[in-house]
């Protein structure tokens, strides 16, 4: 039941017809990123690399490049995991209690991991230098590791139950490391390792860290779950993987898969940083360099018939999609568990994830009442703001369900429709103007600094929304190209920002005071201002990407006709998002000209991509 190891899932793909070998040499730097993205944009197969440029492993990609392959990978055990999500057992009660387990579910079973003596892992050792190169985007700043699972323990609770597993990406070459004996670690705001670090810190030594790549395919997916706190993240691997992980432990050493395919074990100096990036990132910009932890590298262990699992990333969607889209069928019924009164929340993948969420909630406070206003709601958009990733959440749409209990999170243009006709910007705006947002954004005043909006919509439906641009509409100079992206959403073509001066911008105010509340514009309740309007206006992921990853709320979010009363902000006529690109934003990812030739010569006839791309 479940794969043991990489290389059995990978066999089973291959003779299922789920996987295609690419024999040719093919260059790690760019050209194995651009394959990848490709196939995954096509709909295609997982690769496996046999012959990449200045390296002896085979590597393999777009593992998880379907819903549907990830859903066959983890045949075995989905119904007994979803079986133990409905009956809400607590892992963490089982572990503390293994009796329990009399009780429970036989799968449940599989949440202890064990210790041997030894394992495939053991069987042999490498430098990082020696490992697959793989550079995905031509400004990254060198190598990096794109599916690592990082392991650390608690120093003041040495051992599993105090440990954390995450995706932490690892840069291996490149900025001024040590080669092979220095690798930058760049973990995010709110990620579990940073726990273990402040330890460190606080006791003043360094911690020990092992970053497992490969191993079971379960291995990869709990590294990413938005696990409780105080449950193992390998607890879950032997769950969702249908077998109790076995974990080897060399002296002086934290414990390791044994059927993983590379472990790079290190320590990090609590007070050490060096510059890590930049990095082609998920929200489809570069994340710049920044001071980071590094691991001083120990020892590089790998299997005798390692694997090298890697995927790339970019604007969305990509291969970390199914990801999202995986671990919401596992958890998704759990929400209303966590955040009491919370029906549905959708992170938007096509929005960079974090930037945007779409949640509907209860509204039981007066039900007595006609519902005029949101009440409850409020307090349930306060409390998915102050649950583990969800807090990186920059807008928050919250609707009441009471008001449509058919309108689906997922269905994005429903959703907004249901919104713009609802809510009213003269109240329904709630901010928080200086806090912390994603790492990756780049749109705020500072790394990991900028703000939030909640934007809340109960009662009953207020307005039409136009789908045509009114023939009367007059807009200020250097303004052109008006748009509808959707029903109620006007996209206009604004002046380039080149000198950028948060709520204070004079182009976005002078467009603002040219309309009173009652001129034809305010038909549509949103009013985005973008760099090319066309551009946006193509697809729905077009406006939804420019607007949400290249706007911060307090200092991005105008208003016609707007006041401040008792120091809440808001407006009588439509809201504008000054959505532009800014001098102080990351750069966007270009793809290189060049590879993509040399990647459709790959697609020609008799080429092993034939048929796919």
């Amino acid at each position: 039941m479940g794969y043991r190891n990489l290389r059995e899932a990978v066999n089973d793909l291959e003779s299922s017809g789920q996987l295609v070998k690419i024999d040719q040499q093919i260059d790690p730097e760019i050209e194995a990123g651009v394959i990848q993205r490709r196939v995954y944009q096509a709909g295609g197969p997982a690769l496996l690399f046999t012959n990449l440029k200045g390296c002896d492993f085979p590597a393999v990609a777009n593992l998880f490049g379907t819903l549907e392959r990830t859903r066959y990978l983890f045949r075995d055990t989905l119904k007994q995991v979803e079986t133990l999500v409905k009956l809400k057992l607590d892992p963490k009660h089982l572990l503390r209690h293994p009796s329990a387990f009399l009780s429970a579910p036989p799968a449940a079973f599989h949440l202890l991991p064990k210790k041997v003596k030894t394992g495939p892992i053991l069987g042999g050792q490498t430098t990082l230098s020696k490992l697959p190169q793989i550079k995905s985007w031509p400004d990254d700043g060198g190598a990096f590791i794109t599916l690592p699972q990082v392991y650390s323990e608690s120093s003041l609770k040495p051992g599993l139950r105090s440990s954390n597993l995450g995706m932490y990406r690892v840069q291996i070459s490149g900025n001024d490391y040590l080669p092979d004996q220095e690798a930058g670690l760049h973990y995010q705001i709110h990620r579990g390792i940073g726990v273990h670090h402040r330890e460190a810190l606080d006791l003043g030594r360094p911690f020990r860290v092992n970053v497992f790549i490969g191993g079971p395919p379960s291995m990869t997916v709990a590294a990413v779950m938005p696990l409780p706190e105080g449950m193992p993240e390998l607890a879950f691997a032997g769950l969702l993987g249908g077998h109790r992980i076995p974990l080897v432990q060399p002296d002086g050493l934290l414990p390791m898969p044994a059927e993983a395919d590379f472990v790079i074990s290190g320590t990090i100096d609590p007070n050490q940083l060096k510059p890590e990036g930049p990095f082609g990132d998920h929200i489809g910009y570069y994340s710049l360099a920044h001071d980071f932890p590094l691991i001083k590298v120990d020892r590089v262990y790998h299997r005798p018939d390692a694997i090298w699992p890697f995927t790339t990333v970019g604007r969305p969607p990509q291969e970390d999609t199914s990801f999202g889209a995986f671990i919401h069928e596992l958890t998704g019924e759990l929400i209303p568990d966590v955040l009491p009164g919370i029906k549905g929340v959708h992170a938007v993948d096509a929005a960079g994830v974090h930037p945007l969420l779409l949640a509907t909630g209860s509204e039981r406070y007066t039900p007595y009442n006609d519902l005029k206003e949101p009440q409850e709601i409020l307090t349930q958009a306060n409390a998915v703001l102050g649950q583990g990733q969800l807090s990186l959440a920059k807008y928050l749409l919250i609707a009441a369900e009471n008001d449509d209990p058919q309108l689906d999170v997922h269905d994005i243009p429903a959703f907004f429709r249901h919104i713009l006709e609802r809510i009213d910007w003269r109240r329904d705006l709630h901010f928080q103007t200086r806090t912390t947002i994603d790492t990756l954004d780049y749109s705020g005043h500072g790394l990991n600094q900028g703000s939030k909006v909640i934007m809340a919509a109960a009662g009953r439906k207020k307005r039409e929304l136009p789908a045509e641009i009114p023939a009367e509409l007059k807009l200020p100079r250097g303004y052109k190209g008006p748009r509808v992206a959707m029903p109620g959403v006007l996209l206009l073509s604004g002046p380039p920002c080149d000198s950028y001066q948060p709520g204070e911008d004079k182009n976005l105010l002078r467009l603002a005071k040219k309309y009173s509340a009652t001129a034809p514009i305010n038909e549509f309740p949103l009013i985005i201002v973008v760099d090319d309007s066309e551009f946006c206006a193509a697809t729905l992921n077009n406006w939804l990407w420019t607007c949400f990853t290249r706007s911060n709320p307090a200092a991005d979010l105008y208003g016609i006709d707007s006041s401040i009363s008792a120091k809440h902000w808001g407006c009588n006529g439509s809201l504008i998002i000054d959505a532009r690109q800014k001098p102080h934003h990351a750069p966007p990812l270009i793809e290189v000209p060049e590879v993509e030739k040399r990647v459709d010569q790959l697609a020609a006839k008799g080429g092993p991509l034939y048929g796919i791309i």
